[in-house]
């Protein structure tokens, strides 16, 4: 049955314990960058098992890894590109050792989730990031452009020698979309943004570790009806962001989780209907009175709102 985690950093803080508080105990995670020794890196195990170890001491049980190390020479397809991936296969396997079943991966080349306001006001005069086309800077990337077919290409090499030692180690690889899922964004092809694309990313190789995170706040963008599309890709999808927005594509705002465009109800029915057994996370909460917008998307108190919110789509559909 669908369960719900939170991101929570590796270093404990404050927000281990509000997030427990609110009854969560499932932790999405990130990649041990802090705490490594002479000679260590974030793939190999025994920093990976420290990282592991303190969150089961802070209560939480690692469900997921949603960090990266550098690939984006594997996806230029640049000199280097292998050595890249083979701390990707080094990373796979430790999982797997670890008994961490999801990670969550992305195919952004040159920069990631990309906004262009991180203050736009929102309910009661909260905060929320937003996107506008016209406002991406031109010196968003210093590299030349690149097409959509090389990333395809550069993300297959990629996926052929990553699958066999994910469905070997026993982890899921979980794609996330673009965001925004616009291409291409200054000459820099974009290939995960849209329903058709997820579709050819599965059917390309065909596995029980290539599959689908479903972020919410990306797809309500692709499609006008989330839940048909949750029911599609079903079994292919291991990760949720559970997150909402108001707009297109081109020009578009993150929203409370409960003042969107998309049927909040009707995707966690999706989720049911489809035997969804991982974890969802809420994801890019607005930033209310009392907290800091130092990390807009992610402030503390926006994040008991929508976990509690959360919480109650679950219990009406779960326990219906």
């Amino acid at each position: 049955m669908l369960e719900i985690a939170e991101f929570v950093p590796p270093s404990p803080a404050p927000l281990w314990k509000l997030v427990r508080q609110a009854g969560v105990n499932l932790a999405v995670g990130g990649l041990p960058f802090d705490m490594l020794q002479p000679g260590e890196r974030v793939c190999d195990y025994a920093p990976l098992k420290r990282m592991k170890d303190r969150y089961e001491e802070g209560g939480f049980a690692l469900k997921v890894i949603e960090a990266r190390p550098p690939l984006n020479k594997a996806k230029r397809g640049l000199p280097g590109r292998d050595e890249e991936i083979e701390v990707v296969l080094e990373l796979l396997t430790n999982m797997g050792k670890l008994g961490i079943p999801v990670w969550c991966y992305e195919w952004l080349a040159d920069f990631s989730w990309l906004r262009t306001n991180f203050a736009t006001p929102s309910r009661g005069g909260s905060l929320v990031t937003s996107f506008n086309i016209d406002d991406v800077p031109d010196d968003i990337t210093s590299n030349p452009p690149i097409s959509e077919e090389e990333l395809w290409t550069n993300l297959e090499h990629f996926l052929r020698k990553a699958l066999p030692v994910a469905e070997k180690a026993g982890v899921k690889m979980s794609m996330h979309p673009d965001d925004p899922p616009l291409s291409p964004i200054k000459g820099v092809g974009r290939i995960m943004r849209s329903v058709d694309n997820f579709q050819r990313l599965v059917d390309m190789l065909p596995s029980a570790s290539n599959t689908i995170t479903l972020c919410q706040g990306n797809f309500t963008l692709m499609t006008d009806d989330l839940p048909s599309v949750i029911r599609k890709f079903g079994s292919n999808i291991s990760f949720v962001h559970f997150r909402d927005v108001k707009g297109i594509a081109t020009n578009f705002e993150e929203t409370w989780h409960d003042d969107g465009k998309t049927d909040m109800l009707a995707c966690m029915k999706a989720y049911k209907d489809i035997g969804f057994d991982g974890v969802l996370r809420p994801d890019h909460v607005p930033t209310v009175e009392g907290d800091t917008n130092e990390d807009a998307g992610y402030s503390a108190f926006g994040r008991l709102y929508a976990i509690g919110y959360i919480r109650g789509l679950h219990e009406a559909v779960y326990r219906g």
